[in-house]
C-alpha cells in the first residue's frame, strides 16, 4: 500500500478528512532551500472553498512544519508538514450505502472495511491541502531558478476561457493572484453562475483545467517509462476528479496531418525555439525548451442531492441514495492549485534526476 511519490525528491501524504490532521513528508530537497510560510498560506487560501460556488466546510488550514525546516530554510533531512482538520461533521457520515462516483466501494474493497469512511476518509479531497503546502515550497524554489507554473480553469460547465497568449509567463502571473483563475472575467462570471444554479438544484459540475511551465531547460525527461508526460500524468492522477490528462493539442493531433501537426522549428536568440507548440514542449518525452502546456479534465463533484441507485457493501442490498451534507457544486476552480503543486512536486524530481539533488539551490 503506497502513498509515496517521487525517486530523487519524494512526497508522502497521509491522514484522513475527519482525522485529527492530515499531512505530508517531503525527502531530498536540496538544504538551503528559503522556505516562505507566508507564501504556503497564501496558496492554502486559494484552495480553500469560498463562498456559494464552494463547499461550506471552511477549515483555517493552521499548518505547522515539524522537521526539516531551521532558520527559514531547509536542512536537506525530511521536511514534514502538518495541517489540523478544525471543521468536521462526522455525523454527516454513516457506514452503509456506497456513494455513487466515490472511492467508498473501492476503498472497502481494498481496506476490508477497516477504513475510515467519514468525508471519503483518506480519498478525500481535503487531503490536497496537504500537497498545496507542500507544493508551495517547491513552487517558490522553481520560480528562483526561472520556472514558473500557472493554470486556468479552460472550461467550466460548458463555459470557454480564453487561452493562454503566446508567452504564457504574462498570463501566469495574473493567474497566481486570482482566487478564480481564468483569463477572461466576463465567461468567469459565466462560469460562477453556472456552478451557483448547479448548487441551487443540488447538483454540481466539472470542467477542464489547462497548466503552462515555462522557463523550463530542454533535455529534462527519460525517452521511454519516465517520459514527462508519463511523470506528470503518474502525479496528475492522483489528485481527485482528474479523469484525463493531455499534452498540447492531446487528442486534437488524432485529426490532423502530419505536416500541421509537427511544430516547425527556427532560431531566435541563438537557441532552437518552434513556431507552434502543437506537441506541448515535449518531443520523444523529454522537454524541448518551449512552455509545457498540459490539460486535465476534472469531472462534477460526485455528492449530489438527487436520488440515486447504489449498493450497500455490508449487506449486499441494493437501495436508493439523496447524499446529505456539506459539499462542493464544482471544484475545478480548488483543484487548480493542487494541479500547480503537484506539477511542481514532479517536476523538481525530474529536474533532480536530471542535474541533481542540489540544483535548485545554486
Amino acid at each position: 500500500m503506497k502513498n509515496s511519490f517521487g525517486t530523487s525528491v519524494s512526497v508522502t501524504l497521509f491522514g484522513e478528512s475527519h482525522g485529527p490532521e492530515i499531512g505530508a513528508v517531503i525527502d531530498g530537497l536540496a538544504p538551503g532551500l528559503p522556505v516562505d510560510e507566508s507564501f504556503i498560506a497564501a496558496q492554502l487560501t486559494l484552495r480553500r472553498p469560498a463562498g456559494k460556488i464552494s463547499t461550506a466546510r471552511q477549515e483555517a488550514d493552521s499548518f505547522r512544519i515539524v522537521s526539516g525546516v531551521f532558520e527559514g530554510r531547509t536542512t536537506g533531512t525530511p521536511l514534514a508538514i502538518l495541517i489540523p482538520n478544525e471543521d468536521t461533521r462526522s455525523g454527516d457520515y454513516q457506514r452503509g450505502p456506497a456513494r455513487p462516483g466515490h472511492a467508498d466501494l473501492t476503498a472497502f474493497a481494498k481496506y476490508h472495511g477497516f477504513e475510515d469512511y467519514r468525508g471519503g476518509g483518506h480519498f478525500s479531497g481535503r487531503v490536497t491541502a496537504a500537497l498545496v503546502a507542500a507544493g508551495a515550497i517547491v513552487i517558490s524554489a522553481l520560480r528562483v531558478k526561472g520556472i514558473l507554473i500557472g493554470t486556468h480553469i479552460a472550461r467550466c460547465a460548458g463555459i470557454d476561457d480564453a487561452a493562454f497568449g503566446e508567452d504564457p509567463a504574462t498570463d501566469i502571473e495574473k493567474l497566481n493572484s486570482l482566487p478564480f483563475a481564468v483569463l477572461d472575467e466576463t465567461r468567469g462570471e459565466q462560469m460562477r453562475a453556472a456552478i451557483e444554479s448547479a448548487a441551487a438544484q443540488g447538483d454540481s459540475v466539472g470542467g477542464v483545467l489547462e497548466t503552462a511551465v515555462t522557463g523550463l531547460p530542454a533535455g529534462v525527461g527519460e525517452p521511454w517509462f519516465d517520459t514527462v508526460e508519463g511523470v506528470l500524468s503518474h502525479a496528475l492522477f492522483s489528485v481527485p476528479a482528474v479523469k484525463g490528462v493531455s499534452f498540447g493539442d492531446g487528442f486534437a493531433l488524432a485529426d490532423m496531418a502530419g505536416s500541421a501537426a509537427n511544430d516547425p522549428i527556427r532560431m531566435k536568440d541563438g537557441r532552437p525555439v518552434t513556431e507552434t507548440n502543437r506537441n506541448g514542449g515535449v518531443n520523444g518525452g523529454v522537454t524541448n525548451g518551449m512552455p509545457l502546456l498540459f490539460r486535465c479534465a476534472v469531472k462534477p463533484t460526485p455528492s449530489v442531492s438527487p436520488e440515486q441507485r447504489t449498493v450497500n457493501p455490508l449487506t449486499g442490498e441494493e437501495t436508493l441514495l439523496s447524499i446529505k451534507g456539506r459539499h462542493d457544486p464544482a471544484i475545478v476552480h480548488r483543484a487548480r492549485v493542487v494541479v500547480d503543486s503537484v506539477t511542481a512536486l514532479a517536476l523538481c524530481d525530474l529536474l533532480a534526476l536530471r542535474f541533481g539533488t542540489d540544483w535548485l539551490a545554486k
